[in-house]
């Protein structure tokens, strides 16, 4: 039994991560999004209007209310977005409040 679950926890944390960035990417309406391990140019990267409301070493939370923001976020190098309910919602000791 503890076998199955040690499998199945894994399984459903991908497939969570996996349905939220597809609903990120299909919906397009979102104003917060959070993109975990950012590349190196990624801030430079990002168009006007968009904020960056939380930073942690390795991840940051990004606000806008222009059109489309996971599409902005992909062109700007993520390769993950997901959908910040809270911003900056990573443990304060690892995050540096912008």
């Amino acid at each position: 039994m503890l076998k199955r679950v040690l499998i199945a926890i894994p399984i459903v944390l991908v497939g969570w991560i996996a349905i939220l960035a597809l609903v990120m990417r299909l919906g397009g309406e979102a104003t917060a999004a959070f993109v975990p391990l950012p590349p190196s140019d990624f801030i430079t990267a990002l168009p006007d209007g968009i904020a960056i409301t939380g930073r942690s070493a390795i991840s940051l939370t990004l606000r806008s209310e222009t059109e489309n923001l996971p599409s902005q976020l992909y062109e700007a190098g993520a390769w993950l977005v997901l959908p910040a309910g809270l911003e900056a919602c990573i443990p304060r000791f690892l995050r540096q409040d912008v």
